[in-house]
């Protein structure tokens, strides 16, 4: 009987040692949010791509289920046009100054939109497609007010902002999608230098061995700025 009372008090010892111990909080993820679905939207279109966006890969992301997040958006397409809108925020030069320097305005901000499309490829696609949210709504109003102080005239000024959309457009896809290795270049350039004769300008600039996409787009859109400058 000893033996046994002796065995309970140990058994019960050892429960009550284990009650004492600090309790372990089971990891939890932070909770569901619009502004967590779409960060998770962002890195998902940024890791697969537009076809890789499903509701499901998204949910299974978040550690939730498909329903929940139905309480926060209304559906894939609310999810793509968020996403989008969420990466072309522009937030302005670091100092926020006036000046008459509205070109100086026009290229920071074009600028810093073909940038914010290439870190995000996807972007340019879905653009033309999507319903324009509040951020891309913004910049081209700044945009436009840059124009306008510039003293271009309001009949003017849409033909300005397309010209720079297309413009922007043109230049982000084509640099995303240009993706040719040194080796490959220089063996296209080898080939045009072959068919000089039927090439002669293009092979005499060696445009195909031309790899300075930066420069490139700040020095025409200073062509096209110096077209839309007021007589």
């Amino acid at each position: 009987m000893a033996a046994k009372r002796s065995g309970a008090r140990s058994k019960r010892s050892q429960r009550i040692s284990e009650l004492l111990q600090p309790v372990q909080e089971p990891h939890s993820e932070p909770p569901l949010s619009r502004e967590r679905i779409v960060a998770t939207a962002v890195e998902l279109l940024d890791a697969q791509g537009v076809d890789g966006l499903t509701m499901r890969r998204l949910a299974d992301r978040l550690g939730s289920g498909v329903m929940s997040l139905y309480w926060h958006v209304d559906n894939k397409e609310d999810v793509f046009d968020l996403a989008l809108d969420s990466v072309l925020e522009y937030r302005g030069p670091p100092q926020i100054v006036e000046s008459q320097d509205w070109r100086g305005e026009v290229v920071h901000m074009l600028e810093d939109w073909r940038a914010s499309m290439l870190r995000h490829p996807w972007s340019a696609s879905l653009l033309p497609r999507r319903a324009l949210g509040p951020n891309i709504l913004g910049r081209l109003e700044l945009l436009s007010k840059s124009l306008s102080r510039a003293g271009i005239a309001d009949a003017d000024v849409n033909v300005a902002i397309w010209s720079l959309w297309n413009y922007v457009m043109g230049a982000t896809i084509t640099r995303a999608s240009f993706d040719r290795s040194d080796d490959d270049r220089a063996a296209a350039q080898q080939r045009l230098t072959r068919l000089s004769e039927r090439y002669p300008t293009i092979e005499r600039t060696r445009l195909l061995l031309d790899n300075d996409w930066d420069g490139a787009f700040r020095k025409g859109l200073g062509f096209l700025l110096d077209g839309l400058s007021p007589r």
